[in-house]
C-alpha cells in the first residue's frame, strides 16, 4: 500500500482580539477579501482570502471548536508571496503609517532565496512579505 502524501494547504486559522480590526488591516494593507461564510450550524464566521488561500478568523474570547490546543493572538508567524517589488510595498505600508519591523532583507523560503520585509498585525503576529530571488 503506497504512504499517503499531503497536497497543499486549504486553510490556516488566526485567533484574534478584534476580528473587524482583523479584517481592517488585512483587507487595506494586504489587499486580502474579507469573506464571510456559513458553518454547519447555520452561523457565520469570517475568513480572509488572497488568490487560492484562506485565512479563517476566530474570536479569543470564544475559539470554535475544535480548535489549537492555545488558541492566542500574537502567536502567528506567517510568510506570504508576493510578485511585487517589495518597494511598492514599503511606500504602499508607509503611506498607511504601518511600521516596517524589518527589511527587506535576504531569507530562504520553501523552494530557495527570497527577500523579506517584517510587519506586525494588530493582534502582534509577525508577518512576512517575500519574493523569490
Amino acid at each position: 500500500m503506497p504512504k499517503p502524501s499531503l497536497t497543499g494547504l486549504d486553510h490556516l486559522v488566526l485567533t484574534v482580539q478584534n476580528i473587524e480590526a482583523t479584517v481592517a488591516f488585512y483587507t487595506r494593507a494586504l489587499g486580502m477579501t474579507d469573506t464571510p461564510f456559513i458553518v454547519a450550524d447555520g452561523s457565520t464566521r469570517r475568513a480572509l482570502e488572497f488568490g487560492p488561500h484562506k485565512i479563517n478568523l476566530h474570536p479569543a474570547d470564544g475559539p470554535y471548536q475544535p480548535h489549537a490546543k492555545t488558541p492566542l493572538p500574537g502567536t502567528a508567524d506567517l510568510c506570504l508571496l508576493t510578485r511585487s517589488p517589495l518597494e511598492d510595498w514599503v511606500t504602499h505600508l508607509q503611506s498607511l503609517n504601518i511600521d516596517i519591523a524589518q527589511g527587506p532583507v535576504p531569507r530562504t523560503g520553501a523552494r530557495g532565496p527570497i527577500t523579506s520585509l517584517y510587519l506586525r498585525d494588530p493582534d502582534q503576529n509577525l508577518i512576512e512579505i517575500s519574493t523569490y530571488d
